[in-house]
């Protein structure tokens, strides 16, 4: 089974290409780098304060590779799954090049989009004690006026 999963931000804003598919229909071809934080600091083996990240190659294709490039930014914070590819190849010194890439399946976006345009480094920051609505009980609950039992929809 070849699958990954990974959750981080984008590096750079994503390259996108059209190419002709097999049905001669435009094929959208996504490349973007996305940066994951590593759970621990790799030189002692335990858990640091320095941020750490692996950096990863991922391509999208299709639908996926359009929707990348309608939606994807640098610094978004995305879920990538899909399956690890070899892309080895020799250069023109003749050494022979070792990488990998993420050819991705599924795209999610991993944090909201006011979340992202604040920076979004912290993640999910609730609203500084947003006021209490006007018809609000004591327990926090909104009141429900009397009779409106008979304007429902459904009973």
């Amino acid at each position: 089974m070849n699958k990954v999963i990974l959750m981080g931000r984008l590096t750079r804003d994503p390259e996108v290409r059209y190419t002709q598919s097999r049905n001669g229909d435009q094929l959208a071809i996504g490349r973007f780098s996305i940066a994951v934080d590593r759970r621990f600091n790799r030189s002692n083996g335990q858990d640091g304060n320095e941020a750490t990240a692996d950096f990863f190659n991922c391509t999208a294709f299709g639908r996926l590779g359009e929707f990348v490039e309608k939606y994807l930014r640098q610094g978004t914070k995305i879920a990538v799954s899909g399956r690890i590819q070899n892309d080895n190849y020799t250069n023109k010194n003749g050494e022979k090049v070792y990488s990998v890439q993420i050819i991705a399946e599924d795209i999610e976006f991993a944090e909201s989009k006011g979340a992202s345009q604040q920076g979004g480094q912290g993640g999910y920051q609730p609203a500084a004690s947003a006021p209490a609505p006007q018809n609000a009980s004591p327990d926090d609950f909104m009141a429900i006026p009397e009779g409106i039992e008979n304007d429902l929809p459904f009973k």
